[in-house]
């Protein structure tokens, strides 16, 4: 497979530079994702603003991981697993919730299942959900707003988790402890596909 560099201050781009430095800024330390999406300066800032943006989103931070991490375990993406588990943790998103998305099982809360659920959904779909999948998430208290909000979060997992499985982004020393590899019979799948 194709070498990806993952970019610091000392070799990204001058344009690059500024992704760089917004994400040590918002996580304290420049993610090797945002170091290998540092090689397009538009595709690191599309990351970054979508970022900003689903963070202003009507749902709340637990939520917010949901979605995102609902969506990479659906893209089967080690790195984003990894980094929003990390995430939910310092949020205080319940454990059984993270572990649940992890395994591809149901969430205890009926609200967040439904949320998960939703939001596979959308993306297994790509969009076309049917009036009783939209019946089920209103069910429990979502409206227009948070579909439209969970196709922002789609947007931004979509840049990164097809980032990570071309570059095969390595983990972050901070992403370590959370790390996840799809079930065996997936990787099975996948290289006979090819």
């Amino acid at each position: 497979m194709t070498q990806f560099t993952v970019h610091n201050k000392n070799t990204a781009s001058e344009k690059a530079k500024e992704s760089l430095q917004k994400a040590e800024q918002a996580f304290g330390f420049a993610p090797n994702l945002i170091g290998v999406l540092a090689e397009s300066p538009q595709a690191a800032k599309a990351y970054l603003d979508l970022n900003t943006l689903f963070s202003s989103t009507s749902f709340t931070p637990s939520e917010q991981q949901v979605v995102l991490l609902a969506i990479s375990r659906y893209h089967e993406c080690h790195y984003c697993i990894a980094a929003h588990s990390t995430v939910a943790h310092m949020q205080n998103v319940p454990a059984e919730v993270v572990e649940a998305i992890r395994n591809d099982q149901r969430i205890p809360n009926r609200q967040l299942e439904a949320l998960r659920s939703f939001t596979t959904a959308v993306v297994d779909k790509r969009g076309w959900v049917t009036q009783q999948d939209l019946d089920a998430f209103f069910a429990e208290g979502y409206n227009n707003r948070h579909v439209l909000d969970i196709i922002v979060g789609a947007a931004q997992k979509t840049i990164s988790n097809y980032t990570n499985h071309v570059s095969e982004t390595p983990l972050d020393e901070a992403f370590v402890a959370q790390r996840w590899t799809p079930p065996a019979e997936n990787l099975k799948v996948a290289v006979n596909a090819r």
